[in-house]
């Protein structure tokens, strides 16, 4: 019997296989399968190194693809999904949903003053004239 040769991605592999692929990482992993399969498994470390409980995980999840820089829907609705099956609260869920909101005051924060800055400039400028 002739045996099968080992999967150079067994990560991606697995990721693939439980339905939680991204089909958006489809082209990396096409330009590059063993640095695709390097920057999954870095991804994955955490949660398989079992310090962390899988509702805590299913909430990071959920802070991590609902943040402003990241706005993964599918994943945001995996992990809602899997948190429910794991006995989280709606109310625990929003939670995690309004903490990760404030990620956007950011731009509040950059805007606002440089709003400011040319609002006073242009009033000098007027005054000035």
């Amino acid at each position: 019997m002739r045996e099968r040769p080992k999967s150079t991605t067994p990560v991606t592999d697995a990721l693939r296989a439980a339905g939680e692929w991204n089909e958006a990482w489809t082209p990396i992993a096409a330009l590059d399968s063993l640095w695709t399969e390097k920057f999954m498994a870095m991804g994955v470390h955490p949660m398989a190194a079992g310090v962390l409980d899988t509702k805590t995980i299913e909430l990071i999840a959920i802070a991590v693809d609902a943040s402003c820089t990241h706005l993964y829907a599918p994943g945001v609705r995996r992990h809602i999904g899997k948190a429910l099956d794991l006995g989280v609260s709606p109310e625990q869920i929003t939670a995690v949903l309004q903490m990760v909101s404030v990620l956007g005051i950011h731009s509040m924060s950059l805007g606002a003053p440089i709003l400011h800055e040319e609002m006073a400039r242009r009033t000098n400028a007027a005054a000035a004239q």
